[in-house]
């Protein structure tokens, strides 16, 4: 039994305040273990569970007393330096044309493997999280998942519900057949269209320093520039144990602009972004 991990991410927002929950398995030595993380603007928490625990079939997942569905998620939670309980029901997905990873989807071998299941949908409920209320009221909801053996080494993510739409862009250190390079993939829902970013249809990183990272394919330009760092610690995967520590901004302010044939389609500043910047400083 090879070490493997997957997990699935689920971002909620309501303008004011986020959570993200990473549901997860992984497989280490032949050990089967899962767990549940919870971010929010203030602190972040691991919750591990037995694998006896763990459910997985094509709605969904279920890890102790916690359903994350297509429709809904229910949260309980007790663990000493962790409380959570409520529920939270999701709109219809907004799903992208085709699959993230391009036709990386087929190549064997990959260290890891992403997936985008809605770039933004609506979600109502209520969630108590360590005694502080989360209400959402036409909130607005991200999905994704990773699989494999361990995250890139170097790496940036971020991703942005905003107004007329979402973003997400992923720029990595990929591994693969005893060479490295730079890997990008990168979503845009906006004003009803699709933009589509990746190596694969010859996007590069021209710039990642600093916080910032600069995509160019062809005569389309993405920026997303970090303007402060409000990262927690996550555990992340690597040869399938949860051993690595990073840091997710659940909500920073970040900026973006993305212009094409040297028209701006968009340029704004959020501070409803998430973002995890895994380069040397």
């Amino acid at each position: 039994m090879r070490d493997y991990f997957c997990g699935w991410y689920i971002k909620c927002q309501n303008g004011r305040q986020t959570v993200a929950f990473i549901a997860a398995y992984h497989i280490t030595n032949n050990v089967k273990s899962c767990s549940l993380q919870v971010i929010t603007d203030d602190g972040a928490w691991n919750v591990d569970y037995p694998f006896a625990e763990f459910r997985m079939d094509e709605n969904g997942v279920k890890i102790g007393p916690n359903v994350f569905t297509k429709q809904d998620c229910h949260l309980t939670v007790r663990s000493p330096e962790l409380t959570v309980e409520g529920s939270l029901t999701f709109g219809e997905f907004a799903l992208i044309a085709y699959d993230i990873m391009g036709p990386f989807k087929y190549v064997p071998f990959m260290q890891c493997r992403h997936s985008v299941f809605s770039m933004k949908h609506r979600v109502d409920g209520k969630l108590v999280i360590n005694g502080e209320g989360f209400s959402f009221d036409d909130g607005v909801c991200y999905i994704e998942g990773d699989r494999g053996h361990s995250f890139p080494k170097d790496y940036v993510w971020t991703q942005c519900c905003f107004d007329g739409g979402s973003l997400m862009l992923s720029v990595a250190d990929i591994p693969f057949c005893g060479f490295h390079f730079t890997g990008v993939i990168s979503a845009i829902h906006y004003q009803g269209k699709e933009y589509r970013l990746g190596t694969y249809l010859g996007a590069r990183a021209v710039k990642i320093q600093d916080g910032e990272v600069v995509i160019q394919q062809g005569g389309k330009t993405l920026t997303a520039r970090r303007l402060e760092d409000r990262g927690k610690p996550l555990a992340a995967p690597v040869g399938g144990s949860m051993k690595r520590t990073i840091r997710e901004s659940a909500a920073c302010r970040t900026y973006y602009h993305y212009q094409e044939n040297g028209r701006t389609i968009f340029e704004f500043e959020s501070d409803q972004a998430a973002f995890e910047y895994e380069y040397p400083q």
